[in-house]
């Protein structure tokens, strides 16, 4: 691991989205909350936030973070589920891999919630949109046409 103790705790925020492809009639079935295992958004959000707390677990050289805020939210399409996460802390290294793991498990959540009524549903464009904070400051990934 980095050592990052010689450097100053600041404010430091990050943002991450993926897609869950899917059907078209499972996009209105989540979103008239009519999926046979339960509220597929509520599961994914609580999903994510416990995943942005435990990301030291998961990945091996990611920094103990205590994680000051997460918020998940979801976007409905015709024919896909948008996760978008947000995390934030006030330490001294960034929040970039607990935005994307939060993003990653409540994708993996929906797709568990749905499976049974749609099996060609798929996961994809995991990608850090924006962070703020420590010494590179504020970077935002420039949207594609």
């Amino acid at each position: 691991m980095v050592d990052v103790s010689p450097k100053e705790p600041t404010h430091r925020r990050a943002l991450a989205r993926c897609r869950v492809a899917m059907k078209p009639e499972t996009t209105s079935k989540v979103a008239n909350n009519a999926i046979t295992k339960g509220d597929v958004l509520a599961a994914a959000r609580v999903a994510g936030i416990q995943a942005a707390k435990r990301t030291a677990d998961l990945v091996p050289m990611c920094h103990p973070l205590l994680v000051g805020a997460v918020h998940v939210d979801f976007t409905i399409g015709d024919d896909y589920v948008e996760v978008e996460a947000k995390v934030e802390t006030v330490d001294r290294t960034g929040v970039e891999m607990e935005a994307m793991t939060a993003c990653a498990i409540a994708a993996l959540t929906v797709y568990d919630m749905c499976k049974t009524t749609d099996r060609t549903m798929s996961i994809g464009e995991l990608m850090l949109w924006e962070k703020n904070g420590g010494s590179s400051g504020m970077w935002k990934r420039e949207p594609t046409a």
